[in-house]
């Protein structure tokens, strides 16, 4: 499959002197989604950071369709679409206006963008919010706007951030149901989440950060194995916790 996200020998943060992220090496594929797990301060968001270009390596790279933002960063920014662990909205514009602004932004010619705009409302349940202003929503409700915005943009990478505080069970579903169609429809998805049972139901593979470094990455056998666990006999949750509890011993993989 075609490598949509690769990181190279990630090293960075917020100060070349102590950095958090420490040769982070991995990569997320068309079609498949991949979850990023970690405890608080692992350095999840600092990662994420970086594949948006909100942060530069202090060594390594990232690549986005085989492209560094440095060298193509239009086409860098037009293939990705990020969906925050807080909702960022302009309040005085409605949830259509911000579709209709994301679909400028994504050059989503005007045919798709009135089917998907259509769709994604009804999807998630805001078809009688179309003319709110976002000043006017339940965080639930301004989550879903954003999910709604990338999903509307159709991007080759999906980055997620904790998508799913503030949802209801219903657009928690929606948002699982949506990431497994893009997925089948080619995109890849880099997600982080800390409910482990459902990045375990939706995830082909998985990445184990733990103070900046990757202590296992692969699928939930690899990751298993990589805990000590007999094949087939543990679930992704016992595995972390033996991963992390253990400080990371069996030292970084991948």
């Amino acid at each position: 499959m075609e490598q949509v996200l690769e990181v190279v020998q990630l090293t960075g943060g917020y100060s070349p002197r102590k950095p958090v992220l420490h040769g982070l090496s991995f990569e997320v594929r068309a079609g498949e989604m991949v979850g990023l797990i970690g405890l608080n301060g692992a350095g999840k968001s600092t990662a994420i950071k970086h594949i948006l270009g909100l942060m530069q390596p202090h060594q390594g790279e990232v690549r986005i369709q085989g492209l560094t933002l440095e060298q193509h960063p239009e086409q860098y920014r037009g293939a990705l679409a990020y969906v925050p662990e807080t909702p960022l909205l302009f309040d005085e514009l409605t949830v259509e206006e911000h579709l209709r602004l994301t679909g400028m932004a994504y050059g989503v010619e005007e045919p798709s963008y009135e089917e998907r705009s259509a769709r994604l409302m009804e999807e998630f349940y805001m078809t009688g919010k179309r003319g709110s202003f976002a000043a006017h929503l339940s965080k639930g409700m301004r989550q879903k706007v954003m999910i709604m915005n990338a999903l509307l943009a159709r991007p080759a990478l999906y980055v997620i951030d904790e998508p799913f505080l503030g949802l209801d069970p219903l657009g928690i579903r929606s948002l699982l149901d949506k990431l497994v169609e893009v997925t089948k429809e080619g995109s890849a998805v880099f997600m982080s989440s800390h409910i482990l049972s459902t990045v375990e139901s939706y995830c082909h593979r998985f990445i184990v950060l733990h103070q900046g470094v990757i202590i296992a990455q692969g699928t939930l056998e690899d990751v298993c194995a990589a805990a000590g666990l007999r094949s087939g006999s543990g679930s992704l949750e016992e595995a972390f916790y033996r991963l992390v509890t253990d400080g990371g011993s069996n030292g970084p993989v991948g």
